[in-house]
């Protein structure tokens, strides 16, 4: 009965170790980019979902297009980011393979190690037929600062200085009001 049971254990830790040992694609290009001296990323919920409703859309229209839901820039803007870029594919089932592809091509490369990247959103989706998946990643950095909940954002200060003689009139006959040292 020990024999049986250690067997079955055995083999769950064989069919499991793969399984513990995968990566997620996060990781992945973390790795990919600690290699070229560029900082890890980290998944981001916006970035996922940006990068899902690109491959949805992709999926649906069975067409490779940063372009099939608008612009980028208007696409990734509520990520908040001060840089961005954006990788598809087609064809791979796996985002190893993906990834792998993207690697080899130049300007996929460059997008990976976009400098000072600190987030990134993945996601893929199938076509309607289920043979043809579509991926697309999102990845960005330099982040403006959010402003906190209650408070709104400061308005910057603009000083407006009138300057009168003890008679009430302007000094100088040709100054009524300055601002920020401007004679108007």
């Amino acid at each position: 009965m020990l024999r049986i049971a250690g067997r079955v254990a055995a083999s769950f830790l064989l069919l499991a170790a793969p399984a513990m040992a995968a990566e997620s694609p996060a990781e992945m290009i973390s790795s990919f980019r600690l290699k070229h001296g560029e900082p890890r990323v980290a998944r981001d919920a916006t970035l996922d979902r940006i990068a899902l409703e690109q491959a949805r859309a992709m999926a649906a229209r069975n067409d490779l297009s940063h372009e099939v839901l608008g612009p980028f820039i208007k696409r990734v803007a509520p990520a908040r980011a001060g840089r961005a870029a954006e990788n598809i594919a087609y064809g791979y089932e796996s985002f190893e393979k993906t990834l792998g592809q993207w690697i080899d091509s130049s300007g996929h490369r460059k997008n990976l190690l976009l400098p000072n990247a600190s987030r990134v959103g993945i996601a893929s989706a199938k076509d309607a037929s289920g043979r043809r998946m579509y991926w697309a990643m999102v990845i960005a950095g330099d982040y403006e600062s959010k402003p906190r909940k209650g408070k709104k954002e400061k308005e910057p200060v603009v000083a407006l200085k009138q300057e009168t003689a003890p008679s009430g009139r302007p000094k100088g006959s040709a100054c009524r009001i300055t601002v920020l040292g401007l004679c108007i």
